[in-house]
């Protein structure tokens, strides 16, 4: 499966400028620090944001930092959204998930554990 598929809803930046009520130029901010990643995919390849990066126009809190230990690991952008995207029966379930309902502890271990 690919990751346009893994993930079923994306939204170009400016329809997350609009989601969160945010000026592009800081939903460009979250990217460049990297509180939200995304990836160029359909056609023409425009830059798209999973939607589940948000809860009620906001970034889900423990994203940012689990990014940012994927990034430690060695993953790119595409690999760390495919982790967090990706059921993990021993969670259970996806890590996305756990961070959207505010359960972050578990999946930072895992991820941690990666870099290893």
């Amino acid at each position: 499966m690919n990751t346009e598929e893994l993930v079923q809803d994306w939204a170009p930046l400016p329809d997350i400028a609009e989601l969160t009520g945010l000026g592009i130029s800081q939903v460009r901010r979250l990217l460049e620090d990297g509180a939200i990643c995304g990836i160029k995919i359909g056609n023409p390849k425009v830059l798209r944001v999973p939607l589940a990066f948000f809860v009620d126009g906001e970034v889900v809190k423990p994203l940012k930092g689990t990014l940012h230990t994927l990034y430690d690991a060695g993953f790119d952008y595409e690999e760390a959204i495919v982790w967090l995207f990706t059921h993990d029966e021993s969670l259970p379930g996806r890590p996305i998930d756990l961070l959207r309902s505010g359960n972050k502890k578990e999946v930072r271990r895992r991820a941690q554990a990666l870099a290893f």
